[in-house]
């Protein structure tokens, strides 16, 4: 702050705060991302909400913040979840595979 101070300029300010969970949700977090969310990106202020569905990019909406989106990700990819795949425990506990 001081080289700032000195040179007359203002101290950058903090880097926005990345939290990893929100309601109740675990956000997945991207380094490379400059939202620090995955499927999160910036548009004109605002944040889109976004994820791969066939090869294609599907939008899950715009928010106001970049943690609204992530919660919007994180909700869309919980309802995609493949099932597990069958075992053999599977079929000892009584479940016939076909």
């Amino acid at each position: 702050a001081v080289a700032y101070a000195r040179a007359g300029g203002e101290p950058p300010p903090p880097p926005p705060t990345v939290a990893a969970v929100a309601e109740g949700l675990r956000l997945h977090l991207s380094s490379s991302s400059a939202t620090g969310y995955r499927g999160v990106r910036e548009l004109s202020g605002r944040f889109q909400a976004y994820r791969s569905v066939d090869g294609g990019l599907v939008s899950l909406g715009t928010f106001d913040t970049a943690v609204e989106g992530a919660v919007a990700y994180a909700r869309a990819v919980g309802e995609y979840q493949p099932p597990p795949f069958p075992t053999v425990a599977t079929e000892a506990e009584g479940l016939r595979l076909h």
